[in-house]
């Protein structure tokens, strides 16, 4: 008799922004992964200041800050030269969660990603 097993699932949260185009796309791939995802979005629900700091911890402050975007452009030009270390691009973030490059996920290994890789991502799963 031949037993099959489900693969274990993982858990990942993906930090975004619900209509954004590539935080669909990511949830579309996780899903279609067999990922179990637990959203949270930063409009309804902020970006939480430790999560954040420690995304820091992982990821470069200006790989997080997304300085091609619509918001960043829309900044006033003394709070853009303000932004220029991790301390400073923390306290954009979580002032102003849309100017974070999405979608941000947390993977169940600690590992912090910024932005859509299917090929990273695919390698992150068991």
């Amino acid at each position: 008799m031949v037993t099959q097993t489900t693969p274990p699932s993982i858990a990942v949260t993906v930090y975004g922004i619900p209509n954004c185009d590539t935080v669909k796309k990511a949830r579309v791939w996780l899903d279609a992964q067999g990922v179990d995802v637990q959203f949270h979005d930063f409009k309804k629900q902020g970006v939480p200041l430790a999560e954040a700091s420690q995304w820091l911890e992982h990821v470069a402050w200006d790989a997080l800050i997304n300085r091609k975007g619509t918001t960043w452009r829309k900044l006033p030009p003394d709070q853009q030269a303000g932004v220029t270390d991790a301390a400073s691009a923390l306290q954009l973030a979580v002032t102003q969660p849309s100017v974070i490059k999405r979608p941000v996920v947390t993977w169940p290994d600690g590992a912090v990603t910024v932005g859509f890789s299917p090929d990273d991502w695919q390698n992150r799963l068991p």
